[in-house]
């Protein structure tokens, strides 16, 4: 455990330096918004000192300046391919339709992701390679518990010890603040009616604690019934262990999932995975982008299990909220355009739009700098009939052109 800690300084040392190195780079890093930010986020710092480097360098490849107009500012013709059908609908019917069609298991949460990567439906990318980098992918994840993902709630991850340690701190929390209620009202009392300014302050802070211990009450609640049935308590205990069983060899390392920040870092690196059929493309879009200009693909969304999905939609409005999500199948990722220059957005997608032709995927250019790119298991379009039949699976976007359905 003391190797584990020291290997873990030194590497999350590595990721700041990446972090600081990334602000620099990208001038779009602090973008006004909510979560704006998460596009640039690197790897997960649980990498080899060298795997860091070569994650900013790649960044520093990606954003080089081409002294010429990149991204929105270069002027660029969109193939058919890559646009909207006249029903808006169609975009999202085809990739419902192939879900409906192969009927495979998608990820609710970190532990349905979890089996898929341990029985290779789900493979795991490395953050940087020759040909790819990956920017932002899982940087909503969090430091909180793992989490079972049932009916819309999260549902947390606890073994017996640290089941034992969340419910005394429940107390704790609990007591504290009904303390502090006390000390505020007894406070608010002794004021004269004169005082206005003091007293609209301590009501206040009365009613902020008392949301909060409303708010711990609750969670108090949902964890007793959540692990009051033996069975129950039982199941999730179990998932919580395949978790663990997981974390202590994946992708080359090693992460502690009862602390937060490793937690986190194992998160992100469960994100940045695709189906084997998704990643044959995507590798070989990559391959042919390097190889006619030197640079890495730029990767900003893979897998998503709808935990996940959910989390985005919340700071992205345009996070499809479907049955079945794109992003949750493991089939889709998202091509990132903004530092491209008018040359190379034409060359991927004319490169797209011939994998389209012939039926190997369905692909959408973006408004928000992206191409969303959906892959077909067998490289085979799925059957029109079943594609119609999903039209009312869907809904059509606010604008009728290049969206942000894809997501």
């Amino acid at each position: 455990m003391k190797e584990f800690k020291n290997n873990h300084a030194l590497l999350t040392a590595g990721l700041l330096i990446a972090v600081v190195v990334v602000g620099l780079l990208l001038p779009g890093f602090r973008r006004r918004g909510q979560g704006s930010y998460i596009n640039y986020l690197p790897a997960p710092s649980m990498a080899e000192a060298a795997e860091v480097n070569s994650w900013t360098q790649a960044v520093q490849k990606v954003k080089e300046d081409r002294g010429e107009p990149v991204g929105k500012q270069a002027k660029v013709d969109t193939p058919p391919e890559l646009r909207h059908y006249s029903d808006t609908r169609r975009f999202l019917a085809v990739q419902y339709a192939e879900w409906r069609a192969h009927q495979f298991k998608t990820p609710k949460d970190f532990v349905d992701l979890a089996a898929m990567l341990r029985s290779g439906e789900m493979v795991g990318l490395k953050p940087v390679t020759q040909n790819y980098i990956l920017l932002g992918v899982g940087g909503l994840a969090d430091t909180g518990p793992f989490t079972r993902y049932e009916n819309g709630r999260r549902i947390p991850l606890y073994e017996e010890t640290a089941l034992a340690q969340q419910s005394a701190r429940f107390v704790e929390t609990r007591a504290r603040l009904e303390n502090e209620i006390v000390s505020l009202r007894q406070e608010l009392e002794a004021l004269r009616k004169s005082e206005r300014s003091k007293r609209s302050m301590l009501q206040a802070r009365i009613a902020e604690n008392e949301k909060k211990l409303r708010a711990e009450l609750e969670d108090e609640a949902l964890l007793e019934r959540d692990y009051s049935d033996t069975e129950r308590r039982q199941r999730l205990m179990q998932d919580y262990e395949s978790l663990e069983s997981l974390a202590k060899s994946f992708s080359g390392s090693a992460y502690n999932i009862e602390e937060g920040r490793s937690r986190r870092e194992m998160k992100v690196r469960m994100l940045s995975s695709l189906r084997p059929e998704a990643l044959k493309v995507m590798e070989e879009v990559a391959l042919a982008y390097r190889q006619k200009f030197n640079r890495p693909l730029p990767l900003t969304s893979l897998v998503r299990p709808d935990e996940y999905q959910h989390a985005l939609s919340k700071v992205n409005p345009n996070a499809t909220r479907i049955e079945t999500p794109p992003h949750s199948t493991g089939l889709a990722f998202d091509i990132y355009n903004r530092y491209m220059t008018a040359e190379e957005q034409s060359f991927v997608m004319e490169y797209l739009a011939r994998l389209k032709d012939e039926g190997r995927i369905e692909v959408l250019r973006e408004n928000r700098d992206h191409y969303h790119v959906f892959a077909f298991i067998d490289g085979v379009r799925p059957d029109e009939a079943l594609i119609s039949a999903s039209l009312s699976k869907t809904k059509a976007p606010k604008a009728a052109k290049e969206s942000d359905q894809g997501e």
